[in-house]
């Protein structure tokens, strides 16, 4: 207010001259960074396809630990979950796919219907047989195909395959891990008992291989051919089975589950039992809960209503494998992540105490064995004094010396 010749007036504040100027040029100027950011920072999005070929399972006597129709699925789902989280602000977005194949279904027909545009990613559960000729597919050579199923030591060897990268171990990694503890308690005799099936005699065979590496020797070696009722029978069958030799633990082959769950306690001598049954190397456990595990296996439990399984794990190391191979590259290109997941930058969280790699000759994960009965976690391999020039989990499995690989 001012007074002019006995009269108040009322001024206005002048405007700046510049101003409604000057506002128009901020708005411009954030809305050219904004889409110069938005054309910069596009959305990536990739498919991901669970693959998965439904086999027969045999007939066991047990029914305590049924293997769930679902075990595979639910850590692909998990994993795609637990990667879109992180997607909201990394700007990406990861899509599941899922195509069961039932039994009787020709794999590599049904394949050829239902990928008719090559996939980028298969995270793939089925039996080697199988898995080779879906990589021998003139289609899918640049696909990355995630072995989230098979143990079989030879694809890890001279069965290997360039579009192949493993999640789950092998069974020669799972023997190592048992030996390796074996060294580290002086448990220096073994006796093996053998199943019948084709998987009980290929994780023997890693057995034998494994304990020839580690300088244990086998002292018994028998196959378990009784097609008796062992719930009725244990307690006389096994200790005449395992009596007469002289052995500081059983290692039990039998991965169909037919007996092996009998032995414990019921041996002839007071000894413990590992392998398949008893003290058992694993890919994962309900039992594994330090490392932040925990989080993992509530996550799981959330919404598969059970607890993760070996496969279920495998599944979901391969999808976060792919999370971040794409966090790092921005790019989905299968060359790309192929060469990012195979190259020496990797250094990958999965919850078993050492970030995990994979190694570049012949595509398996590089990981930590738990070694755990149905209670507890006992030990983690590798164990301290196995030492390796590159890392000591390479002391587990295939060696790039011992690797047929080419």
């Amino acid at each position: 207010m001012t007074t002019i010749n006995n009269r108040q007036i009322k001024l206005k504040k002048p405007r700046p001259v510049f101003g409604a100027v000057a506002r128009a040029l901020i708005v411009v100027s954030i809305f050219t960074i904004s889409s110069s950011m938005g054309a910069y920072a596009a959305k990536l999005n990739l498919e991901i396809i669970y693959l998965e070929k439904k086999t027969p399972r045999p007939p066991t006597l047990s029914n305590l630990d049924r293997i769930p129709d679902d075990e595979g699925l639910m850590g692909a789902r998990l994993g795609i979950k637990d990667g879109n989280t992180t997607g909201r602000f990394q700007n990406f977005n990861l899509k599941l796919r899922e195509l069961i194949i039932p039994e009787g279904d020709d794999t590599i027909v049904r394949a050829k219907t239902d990928l008719k545009i090559a996939p980028k990613i298969i995270i793939a559960n089925m039996p080697s047989s199988d898995l080779l000729g879906l990589a021998a597919l003139p289609a899918l050579k640049d696909t990355i195909i995630i072995n989230a199923g098979s143990m079989n030591t030879g694809l890890r060897s001279k069965n290997c395959r360039a579009n192949i990268l493993h999640t789950i171990p092998s069974r020669a990694m799972l023997a190592d891990a048992m030996m390796q503890f074996l060294v580290k308690k002086r448990w220096t005799k073994i006796f093996l008992v053998e199943g019948t099936k084709e998987n009980d005699k290929a994780y023997a065979e890693a057995i034998r291989k494994s304990a020839n590496k580690f300088r244990l020797k086998i002292v018994g070696d028998k196959k378990w051919i009784f097609d008796a009722d062992m719930r009725r029978n244990a307690s006389a069958e096994v200790p005449a089975f395992t009596q007469g030799v002289d052995y500081d633990i059983l290692l039990v082959a039998d991965e169909a589950r037919d007996f092996g769950q009998y032995i414990l306690y019921n041996t002839w001598e007071a000894r413990p039992v590992g392998g398949s049954h008893g003290l058992t190397p694993v890919a994962w456990s309900r039992a594994v809960e330090q490392w932040g595990a925990v989080q993992l296996q509530n996550r799981f439990a959330k919404i598969a209503n059970r607890s993760m399984g070996n496969i279920d794990y495998a599944a979901w190391a391969g999808v976060r494998a792919v999370t971040e191979a794409l966090i790092r590259t921005k790019s989905t290109d299968p060359k790309t992540l192929n060469a990012y997941l195979r190259g020496p930058e990797l250094k990958l969280a999965i919850f078993k105490g050492r970030s995990s790699s994979f190694r570049p000759w012949n595509g398996q994960m590089r990981q930590s064995i738990p070694l755990v009965h149905s209670g507890a976690l006992v030990a983690n391999a590798p164990f301290e004094g196995f030492l390796h020039p590159t890392t000591e989990l390479d002391t587990l499995g295939l060696d790039k010396p011992e690797s047929k690989c080419k």
